[in-house]
């Protein structure tokens, strides 16, 4: 069994906000793959469904962020599921908005809805993070963080939802390249190809080189008219 915990504040005052980037992926992932109903449990609200042939529980802790891990660490146990077994995912300052990355274990980079789960779960669990982008000064981080996502911000957004949504398949198989890759041709973040090089050729010879090779070519080697001829295309002995 696979725990997929998406990471966000409850109520409709922050359901809209860079920090609940992980309800909403929670969301697209549970539209896509015909989930249950979300209901109540754990502390949480929870759909069950599967991916790539595996029985996947999708959790949204109600806990509000910085206790995250007090309901995902009662559905691990629960399930008397381990590390290996969960996947979170949440929003991260230090990536521009629509890149994605993933890891397993590190630290909390600050954010305390892992430094929760890290108490309560462990720290070798799977991580996919969605940047949303550094506001630039740390006194406007909480403000940031905690304000909702702008109307530009769709162009990107709705797109990495999509992605998450359509492949999250590869994510629970463990091909975390292909699934990243997918995220970024979906927002527009995808490498271009490397261009092709441009064969060298050889520099053509002047007419008057190729002229003067193809004299050399038929001159005499000897005689009276080998001499005069040598004189005027040149003596290459």
């Amino acid at each position: 069994m696979l725990l997929i915990a998406g990471l966000g504040n409850p109520g409709p005052r922050y359901a809209k906000q860079r920090h609940n980037i992980g309800f909403m992926a929670a969301d697209a992932i549970a539209r896509r793959h015909s989930f249950s109903p979300w209901s109540k449990k754990f502390k949480a609200e929870i759909a069950e469904g599967e991916l790539a042939g595996e029985k996947t529980l999708l959790i949204k802790p109600q806990t509000f962020m910085n206790l995250s891990g007090d309901a995902v660490g009662e559905a691990m146990r629960f399930y008397k599921l381990s590390c290996a077994d969960l996947i979170v995912i949440y929003d991260e300052l230090d990536l521009m908005p629509g890149k994605a990355r993933i890891k397993t274990g590190g630290g909390s980079g600050g954010h305390n809805g892992i430094k929760s789960i890290d108490a309560h779960c462990g720290k070798d669990y799977r991580r996919l993070r969605l940047g949303i982008g550094h506001p630039g000064a740390k006194e406007r981080v909480n403000s940031h963080v905690l304000g909702d996502f702008a109307k530009s911000d769709g162009a990107w957004l709705d797109p990495m939802l999509d992605a998450i949504g359509d492949h999250c398949d590869l994510l629970t198989k463990g091909d975390a390249s292909s699934f990243l890759n997918k995220i970024a041709l979906a927002t527009g973040n995808g490498s271009a190809p490397a261009p092709e090089r441009k064969q060298k050729t050889k520099k053509a010879s002047s007419h008057i080189h190729a002229a003067r090779s193809h004299q050399q070519a038929k001159l005499p080697q000897s005689g009276p008219m080998a001499g005069m001829l040598k004189k005027l295309f040149g003596n290459k002995d």
